[in-house]
């Protein structure tokens, strides 16, 4: 099997990560492009990465907007890692729309994570019906974490509220130590609670789900998201 060859965009925790895992997936590392880092191989834009298959995003939100027209505008897919770029979200989606290459954007890439939405959005409807019960959502994650509630907590809200839970859910957030992050999304009643917890191990669960993103988005062309690439029925 031909590897699939990956530029990684941003090499802090994450992006090393996904190098280091590449191998597992049928993936070889083509380059890397990070100014911060002595690993650092080029711009997007560089003439050395014309044999790319799909780069691998786990930059900043301020790259991102200029990252993806510069990839998919060279056939070069993107998987979508970094989160905070979304106010961007409707601009890069008609880049990607007129280019030779795809995009896979998730604010989680963890498997148990979209398995989780599905949960939290079937729960949500069923207590839609039940006018006594409260929801709430609370997320935890390490304390170099920027953007706060994380984007899973906002996926995870919309996807209660599109399911048809139409009144308030309190959302807070946890900023502490080293946590990989944890989700719990509850709905309360007058004598009872129940919760939905998801809790992330370690961070290989969402650089494995970055490289399965990857060896996905090869050869297609569009806008995608986490439930496209695992066949999860919204």
């Amino acid at each position: 099997m031909v590897p699939l060859r990956l530029l990684l965009v941003g090499y802090g925790r994450m992006g090393r990560l996904v190098g280091q895992l590449a191998p597992e997936y049928g993936c070889e590392v083509a380059g890397i492009v990070d100014p911060a880092s002595p690993d650092h191989g080029g711009t997007v834009g560089d003439p050395a990465w014309t044999d790319v298959d799909v780069a691998v995003d786990f930059s900043s939100a301020d790259a991102v907007p200029a990252n993806v027209p510069g990839l998919v505008g060279r056939g070069i897919g993107v998987v979508i890692g970094t989160t905070g770029w979304q106010p961007h979200e409707a601009a890069l989606r008609e880049v990607v729309g007129g280019a030779r290459a795809g995009v896979v954007a998730a604010p989680n890439f963890s498997t148990g994570v979209v398995l989780f939405e599905a949960l939290v959005a079937r729960a949500a409807a069923l207590f839609a019906e039940q006018p006594e019960f409260g929801a709430f959502l609370h997320e935890a994650h390490h304390a170099m974490k920027k953007d706060a509630p994380s984007g899973t907590a906002l996926l995870l809200r919309k996807a209660a509220e599109a399911a048809g839970y139409a009144r308030p859910i309190d959302v807070s957030s946890t900023r502490a130590g080293h946590i990989p992050g944890t989700h719990t999304f509850g709905f309360d009643g007058p004598s009872e609670s129940i919760t939905l917890t998801h809790t992330a191990r370690d961070r290989a669960a969402f650089a494995r789900g970055a490289l399965t993103a990857a060896r996905w988005l090869k050869g297609r062309r569009g806008w995608f998201t986490m439930q496209d690439v695992l066949g999860v029925a919204r």
